[in-house]
């Protein structure tokens, strides 16, 4: 019985162990989002202040992309050069929600979704509405 009772506590204590592993693995995901949010971000305001439209599409997520296509009845990168978008400038912020985030940079302000394959930019060249008024984007898209 001794024996048995020694063995439960070893068993406790390497569960506690595995629970406080876990709990400090799941504080580090929120910042993986974050920092893989930011990095799509900074790409796509690279891609657009080089004027690399092929670059830039990759970026968005494959909804968007095909929304874009359709709307301006053109291939990905002459559509999105034709909607004059802003190239933003640098992160003031993002928001990560689970698989989607907003990220707020200077002169514009992106909606990104996670992906099997990373990050991608759902919406961009998005102006805040007024009161509970959702954003205006002129890139619009789902995840």
């Amino acid at each position: 019985m001794h024996g048995t009772v020694a063995m439960m506590r070893k068993a406790a204590v390497r569960a506690g162990g595995v629970l406080a592993l876990a709990a400090l693995c799941a504080c580090g995901a929120p910042a993986a989002r974050e920092d893989g949010a930011l990095r799509t971000g900074r790409a796509y305001a690279a891609a657009l202040s080089a004027r690399d439209y092929p670059a830039a599409c990759r970026l968005l997520a494959p909804v968007s992309r095909e929304q874009l296509v359709a709307d301006e009845q053109d291939p990905c990168g002459p559509a999105l050069r034709s909607l004059g978008l802003p190239a933003p400038g640098a992160a003031d912020g993002v928001e990560v929600y689970g698989r989607q985030a907003l990220l707020r940079m200077k002169g514009d302000t992106l909606f990104l979704s996670l992906f099997d394959d990373g990050w991608r930019i759902t919406a961009a060249g998005c102006d805040r509405q007024g009161g509970d008024q959702p954003y205006d984007c002129l890139l619009k898209g789902s995840g």
